[in-house]
């Protein structure tokens, strides 16, 4: 049984020990988070009880960006079912970057899995809606249901973001060719780039992700946000895909689901318990915040959270 005071103290211990960490480099193919502070740095743990411990930058609101994948991918396995969703979009690793265009090439334009660009814009498109607006309101919502608070778009960001997703558009086109777009394609793409243009705090994704903790549930609001047989299938598609390139590393060293953003965001669930998330804008290689990382590997490991410890 871990502790409030074990996990109060996990929290402080990780953001001190990488608080002074430069390393990496804020996103800058999107202008607008070159702009974010580098130096801005939040830690937050969510129980399943409601309970949340931050440090640092916690109450600082940055972009979603593709964190955004997990809440509209569990829309989408609400509405069409997760054996219509599977066969749809998928739930394997695609062994390449979030935004390749061979990854579709070699898999016959199916996604693979809804954590990478591909596969996100193809369950926006399942996402029954009368309308663009319509979808958009209902992406809007779940996010806003799993952090217990009215999330919102932020139009600057995603005025920034529009100039720059010709490489969206074009994979969107190809989803189109293949059969996997559900949807008018530029409508899902534009969906889908309001939906990471979306603003929360590292305590809001602390408590979105102890909402899949917690069976489906907000730990705060006590609202069951999707049922509980559906979140075992979103964790597994963020073990599969969750941070790119390096998912395979993490669930080699951390052991949890968990999902990345290259608006420096990040969170990890520990099913049953809690969820850690972190904030810090300079990113790897891969795409992944560098401090994020290293705070919730801190964490996942100080309170021995790791799903295949035995």
């Amino acid at each position: 049984m871990i502790t409030s005071e074990q996990i109060a103290e996990a929290v402080a211990a990780a953001y001190d020990s990488h608080k002074a960490n430069r390393n990496g480099k804020n996103a800058s193919y999107i202008p607008a988070l070159a702009e974010v502070d580098p130096k801005l740095f939040g830690v937050c743990a969510a129980t399943v009880d409601g309970q949340t411990f931050s440090a640092g930058d916690a109450d600082c609101e940055f972009a979603l960006e593709s964190i955004s994948k997990v809440f509209t991918a569990a829309l989408a396995v609400e509405q069409a079912g997760p054996e219509v969703f599977h066969r749809k979009v998928g739930a394997d690793p695609t062994g390449a970057e979030f935004n390749s265009v061979l990854a579709l090439e070699l898999h016959n334009d199916k996604p693979n899995s809804p954590m990478v660009n591909a596969g996100a814009m193809t369950a926006t498109s399942l996402i029954s809606a009368t309308d663009a607006m319509d979808r958009e309101r209902q992406v809007v919502k779940i996010q806003s249901d799993f952090a217990g608070r009215p999330i919102t778009v932020n139009e600057q960001l995603a005025e920034s973001e529009r100039a720059t997703n010709f490489h969206n558009r074009a994979i969107a086109w190809l989803l189109l060719c293949g059969g996997y777009m559900y949807s008018d394609p530029m409508e899902a793409c534009d969906v889908y780039t309001l939906q990471c243009s979306t603003m929360v705090t590292t305590v809001d994704l602390a408590v979105m992700g102890a909402t899949l903790a917690n069976g489906g549930v907000n730990p705060v609001t006590g609202k069951r946000v999707i049922a509980k047989a559906n979140v075992s299938h979103v964790l597994a598609e963020m073990t599969m895909e969750g941070l790119y390139t390096s998912s395979g590393d993490w669930a080699y060293t951390v052991g949890l689901p968990a999902k990345s953003g290259v608006g420096g965001g990040l969170f990890a669930v520990a099913p049953g318990k809690l969820a850690i998330a972190a904030f810090s804008p300079p990113l790897d290689k891969a795409g992944n915040s560098v401090r994020a990382q290293a705070a919730i590997t801190q964490i996942a490991h100080q309170l021995g959270l790791g799903l295949y410890d035995t």
